[in-house]
């Protein structure tokens, strides 16, 4: 099993599964209304600052001191 890692830390084009949101009960409330959530498969589009990522189909836009509370668990097959 992978360890968990901070979503900016994936590569262009890595696809992660969601383990944990980190943070203050409005902030984890706020990422949980985007669809972020343990379990969902996400891709890196544009790592940096901003990130963008792919999530069901849609593109999410963070920066990176929004993305440190979001964990996922690396090279998980879709």
């Amino acid at each position: 099993m992978s360890d968990l890692i901070p979503l900016h830390f994936l590569s262009r084009g890595e696809v992660a599964e969601i383990d944990q949101l980190v943070g203050g009960a409005e902030d984890v409330h706020r990422l949980e209304e985007l669809g972020l959530r343990s379990g969902v498969m996400i891709e890196m589009l544009q790592p940096g600052t901003p990130c963008i990522v792919s999530l069901a189909g849609h593109r999410l836009c963070f920066r990176q001191n929004d993305t440190v509370g979001i964990l996922v668990r690396a090279g998980v097959a879709r």
